[in-house]
């Protein structure tokens, strides 16, 4: 009898552990487990939704052209060379399958998303660990940690979750001095939280080895939707279109998207509340003992003395039905990842660590 086996890697992948959203015997839950934009999508972006509920029976398009178009308007890229995936995490997945397999090696960072090393295995590929300096991303590391193999670098920026980032001038220097046939993949799904940040677009302007990914799932508030997309030089994006599923988006969220994209006050709008209440929660915890870095995201990383002391501030929060982020699969045992809610929530998470940390 024939065994049947999986291909070579696949057994080596963790699952993936997405944020908690309940609480066992617990009402009024308050998520702040996965960064949510909690003001949710704009009224224009709603409106689309409900009018596409009249075409569920149409096929949507293959082309994404005018959602292509939308972004390209709105952000000044070249519509042709944009690319529309399940989230960028489809992007990125693809971009594994696409240029790296087995015997290749894909470089990520120490506290990078968790899965890039799933994206590797996948397809049959090494994940390389970059140390990081002090929760930064170390540019020097990365360069370090390529070899002949290397095909892929995988970085967020801002990373999740230490919501820390490295500016053009590093980045430039990444890509200058990768290896020719290594491929940097710059992934920018809390890009628009940075006020000014064009998430590696000139670099992708410039060079022919950087690819950059977002989002519709953080600032525009359509998480549900599950819309991302990706620009590049059009080599990459030609090899991306001819693996992605033809119908991998809905016409609902094609629709959805687009309206979301176009809304650009809104957007600033969520970019300006976001900013206001991470700085206050920031300020607050560090004031109460519970330091973070910087953040230039929707979350802080709020860092504890020890693993323990995380842990217990952890179940103290869900005593109060309030879910956070424990990161220790990231490598930060000691540390919390708490979403930037609205006023209110920041307010209450707030009270309860002080509750935690014996603050009056």
């Amino acid at each position: 009898m024939t065994k049947i086996t999986p291909q070579p890697g696949i057994m080596d992948i963790a699952l993936y552990e997405g944020g908690a959203s309940h609480v066992e015997g617990k009402t009024n839950v308050l998520k702040l487990s996965s960064n949510e934009n909690p003001l949710g999508p704009c009224d224009a972006a709603r409106e689309a939704f409900s009018r596409a509920m009249h075409e569920l029976n149409r096929y949507p398009s293959t082309d994404h052209a005018s959602l292509r178009a939308a972004i390209g308007e709105v952000w000044g890229l070249d519509p042709a060379r944009i690319v529309c995936g399940v989230g960028s995490g489809e992007i990125l997945k693809l971009l594994a399958e696409g240029f790296a397999g087995p015997g290749d090696e894909i470089v990520m960072t120490e506290h990078g998303f968790s899965m890039y090393p799933i994206y590797a295995h996948a397809c049959g590929a090494k994940p390389v660990v970059a140390p990081e300096r002090e929760r930064v991303v170390d540019v020097d590391a990365i360069l370090k940690a390529c070899t002949k193999r290397t095909r892929l670098v995988f970085l967020a920026n801002p990373g999740n979750p230490t919501g820390t980032m490295i500016g053009p001038n590093e980045l430039r220097r990444l890509a200058e001095g990768l290896p020719p046939r290594v491929l940097l993949a710059l992934d920018g799904a809390y890009a628009e939280y940075v006020e000014g940040y064009d998430a590696g677009a000139a670099l992708v302007a410039e060079r022919d080895n950087v690819v950059m990914t977002r989002t519709f799932s953080k600032i525009y508030g359509l998480g549900g939707m599950r819309v991302g997309w990706g620009y590049g030089p059009q080599a990459v994006i030609d090899v991306i279109n001819r693996i992605r599923g033809p119908f991998n988006l809905s016409t609902a969220a094609l629709a959805t998207a687009e309206a979301a994209v176009r809304d650009t006050a809104y957007m600033r709008k969520c970019q300006s509340e976001n900013a206001r209440w991470r700085d206050w929660l920031a300020r607050t915890l560090a004031e109460m003992g519970v330091p973070s870095d910087t953040s230039t995201a929707n979350f802080v990383l709020a860092r504890f003395a020890e693993a323990a002391e995380a842990d217990a501030c952890d179940a103290h929060l869900r005593s109060e039905g309030i879910i956070v982020r424990r990161v220790a699969g990231y490598g930060l045992p000691h540390c919390l990842r708490i979403t930037v809610g609205d006023e209110a929530s920041c307010r209450r998470v707030a009270h309860a660590i002080g509750q935690f940390k014996g603050v009056r």
